[in-house]
């Protein structure tokens, strides 16, 4: 009997010290990507092309501003974009509070573009802290590396506005999980207008289309059911359920034809005129869908998404459009 003690004790002894080591190897040494030594040319070309990808299909405008929720999708308030404050956190599932942070040169003057370019592809701060992926980064880290820049030069084009943001704060075990998370990028080559399949899923993986529209287990996406919907996500008014669009012809968008693809998008398009009455009353449906950011994108992408969304497997999921939960 003595002896099955001792080897318990011996083996528990064991189990610590390998806890401990491993926790030891994770704080001290995770996450681990690397600077790269990069200094970017903030050409007009860039800047415009950042303007592009960060308002209209990155959705880093409507994410680090200010939206106001009195108007239908939350279009960020003019003056406020870059300048954070968006917040992620507990009350709406987070497991921690993670606010949007201020990305005008306010805040980014002292970051070189090494830094910057880790944070949106790697997912690692400043100071070597974790980032949750809230803000998509892993889809980031497999775009084109010229258009991280070109958002790189945009962002640093922003007029400063003054806006102190809290740090994040990450409750346990998450803490612990969160390091294992950052990676460097995989770069890939943005494909050719003409494979407008392939470049209409690059298009979605910049614009994170999958990220809402697949649901998801302990925050990761379920692959098998790409693109389907259901997932509910919850903000401060309440939470919708985002829709199936998967090619299958009852329940997703497969009997929708590209124009009518396209035109739910322009729908929203502000200097069209199409869509002028956007004030959403206190308790009537609304969406974080920032439709009028993506509305902004040429009816070329537009086209291209629906090309690459035409090829995934139709999935059968029936979402209730316009249900709002509180």
């Amino acid at each position: 009997m003595k002896i099955i003690i001792r080897v318990a004790l011996v083996l528990v002894g064991l189990a610590v010290i390998l806890v401990a080591g491993l926790l030891t190897y994770v704080f001290a040494f995770l996450p681990n990507v690397p600077l790269e030594e990069v200094r970017i040319e903030y050409t007009h070309e860039r800047i415009k092309r950042g303007e592009y990808l960060s308002r209209h299909v990155a959705q880093c405008s409507a994410c680090h501003s200010e939206r106001d929720w009195s108007r239908f999708s939350g279009p960020f308030k003019p003056g406020t974009e870059g300048s954070g404050g968006e917040r992620y956190d507990r009350p709406l599932g987070f497991p921690g509070s993670y606010p949007a942070s201020n990305i005008t040169p306010h805040n980014l003057q002292d970051w070189s573009d090494a830094e910057l370019l880790r944070a949106i592809t790697g997912g690692v701060n400043r100071d070597g802290r974790p980032m949750f992926p809230v803000m998509p980064y892993p889809n980031y880290a497999r775009l084109d590396r010229e258009d991280i820049y070109s958002i790189i030069a945009y962002i640093r084009s922003l007029p400063p506005v003054k806006h102190d943001v809290p740090a994040a704060e990450t409750d346990f075990p998450m803490s612990i999980f969160i390091r294992l998370i950052p990676s460097a990028p995989e770069f890939s080559e943005r494909p050719s207008r003409t494979d407008k399949v392939a470049y209409g899923k690059y298009v979605a993986t910049a614009a994170s289309c999958a990220e809402c529209h697949t649901p998801a287990e302990r925050g990761r996406i379920i692959e098998e059911k790409l693109y389907s919907g259901g997932r509910f996500i919850q903000l401060e008014w309440g939470s919708v359920e985002a829709s199936n669009i998967t090619p299958d012809k009852e329940t997703g968008i497969g009997a929708w034809t590209e124009m009518d693809f396209i035109q739910r998008f322009k729908a929203f398009d502000k200097a069209s005129g199409k869509y002028e009455n956007d004030a959403v009353e206190k308790g009537a449906f609304n969406t974080p869908m920032p439709w009028q950011g993506y509305a902004g994108m040429s009816e070329e992408d537009l086209a291209a998404i629906y090309a690459y969304l035409m090829t995934v497997k139709p999935l059968k999921n029936r979402v209730v459009k316009g249900k709002v939960v509180r």
